[in-house]
């Protein structure tokens, strides 16, 4: 096999939102950045994930708003048009195409090459064909910074059958131009929880099976429950304390699917959808060559540099490095990480790697934003409740019923939604906030904004919200905390 070799600043494997983010911010500290993509540029969230998914909620949730809406509930009655919705959605992902994406690259003057990276040794990265030909290897040497940005894929668990059975998984879900009859979500994740309001929207009988409690655990509890509730208004059934210990499918790959439960039931589906967590795309990196274990998640310090391996030259962003699985969260890390890596290499005597620091992934650990786009909409940033009293702190949790506020009133009919807010005592600031209701999500970032920016209460107060917006929750809830 031949090889060729090529030297540049900084290489990065992995050309999805996470990679492009870092690969930009070395662009403009001056570096010479190369971007290893072996499958298409923009990566999982714009083609199988976050744009596809969102293009097939948006209607769902549309319908479901206007009709709470006096004098429209009427006009969207009928059923949703499936084509339209995957032509649609087609559109938004460029039919999985990359050519867009490819004109930025373009513009940015970032080079690219396709094919499997893998490391080679310290700053090496050998790169062979896509289509795993035997094609030149190409090797490329980076004189300042690998970064791993190659993301993570479903997780199938290891149950009898499941490879037989061809079980969707959220790329399947996210991409398919049918709309099944039945189907069956395992899981009870923010997956699992959005595939099962488009697909039931969509005309599908959708039963999920959750082998914990409930929906959403890792929000703050009531957020679950008031997803469940309108699913199941919906017509979903939701089946908790229920594990799978099989899956069949007999009739081959136009046939039925059986689901079988550890109590012994069976279930008929003409889907199964496994939405049961993430592992990282790190077990074909080369990662032993650099003395990591393969097929493990990637261990950083602050600035996304990763632990242990000697020179400093390795860093990890995004969901490889498990510190928030989150597009938009990545994408922060990446930012960091470009920074970093652009003031290393300008040999900047001491980077800002204090608490919200321009070198400092904080907001991984002190305010994580993130929206479930379900019926009703669930969006949360910080510390749970929960959360905060593990850490030992002071606080002061504040609810109130979002359906008392007047903009909601006037949102729509029968408006249900709640609001929490988690006061850190000690520090006077919100460390939390969980907003769930029909268009909450577009009340997010002000709660973000008021949890990195530590702002104190006192302060909050005097900022008004208009009148009747649903922003009005926050003047409630700073009623509430002052009594």
């Amino acid at each position: 096999m031949n090889q060729a070799t090529d030297e540049y600043d900084v290489v990065v494997l992995g050309a999805g939102p996470v990679g492009e983010n870092l690969a930009d911010r070395t662009r403009a500290a001056g570096l010479s950045t190369v971007i290893v993509e072996r499958e298409l540029v923009g990566g999982e969230c714009s083609y199988w994930a976050c744009v596809p998914s969102k293009s097939l909620l948006r209607p769902v949730l549309a319908r479901a708003e206007a009709r709470r809406v006096p004098g429209l509930r009427q006009a969207v009655d009928g059923p949703l048009s499936a084509a339209e919705v995957f032509a649609h959605r087609d559109k938004q992902v460029g039919n999985w195409t990359d050519g867009g994406a490819l004109t930025w690259l373009e513009s940015a003057g970032i080079d690219l090459v396709r094919g499997h990276g893998r490391l080679a040794g310290p700053q090496r990265v050998a790169v062979t064909p896509p289509d795993g030909s035997d094609g030149d290897e190409r090797v490329l040497t980076a004189r300042h910074a690998v970064a791993v940005c190659t993301g993570t894929r479903a997780a199938l668990p290891d149950l009898p059958g499941i490879a037989e059975a061809r079980p969707w998984t959220s790329r399947e879900a996210t991409s398919s131009a049918t709309v099944p009859e039945r189907l069956v979500v395992v899981g009870g994740g923010v997956v699992a929880a959005e595939m099962a309001t488009a697909w039931n929207g969509l005309g599908s009988r959708v039963t999920v099976l959750v082998r914990g409690s409930g929906l959403l655990t890792r929000i703050e509890p009531f957020a679950g429950e008031l997803v469940a509730e309108t699913l199941r208004e919906a017509g979903v059934e939701i089946r908790t304390g229920t594990s799978v210990k099989g899956v069949a499918r007999p009739g081959g790959a136009a046939g039925p699917v059986t689901v079988t439960l550890e109590n012994g039931e069976r279930l008929e589906a003409d889907e199964v959808l496994f939405a049961t967590g993430r592992t990282p795309h790190t077990e074909d990196l080369g990662l032993e060559t650099v003395g990591l274990e393969p097929g493990g998640w990637l261990t950083v310090d602050e600035t996304c540099r990763v632990r242990d391996v000697p020179g400093g030259w390795l860093y990890a962003a995004g969901d490889v490095n498990h510190r928030a699985l989150l597009t938009h969260q990545g994408k922060y890390q990446a930012r960091i990480a470009g920074a970093a890596i652009g003031a290393r290499a300008q040999d900047v005597p001491l980077l800002e790697t204090d608490r919200w620091g321009a070198h400092a992934t904080t907001a991984d650990e002190a305010a994580v934003p993130q929206v479930v786009f379900t019926d009703p909409e669930v969006a949360a940033v910080g510390l749970t409740a929960e959360q905060a009293e593990a850490e030992g702190r002071s606080i002061r949790v504040v609810d109130y019923d979002m359906g008392q506020v007047e903009g909601a009133v006037l949102y729509g009919d029968g408006y249900r939604g709640r609001a929490r807010m988690v006061v850190d005592l000690d520090r006077g600031h919100p460390i939390g906030v969980t907003f769930v209701g029909p268009g909450v999500a577009e009340l997010l970032h002000s709660a973000t904004v008021a949890v990195v920016g530590e702002v104190p209460i006192e302060r909050l107060w005097h900022a008004v919200p208009s009148f009747p917006t649903v922003s009005e929750v926050w003047l409630r809830l700073l009623e509430a905390y002052r009594g």
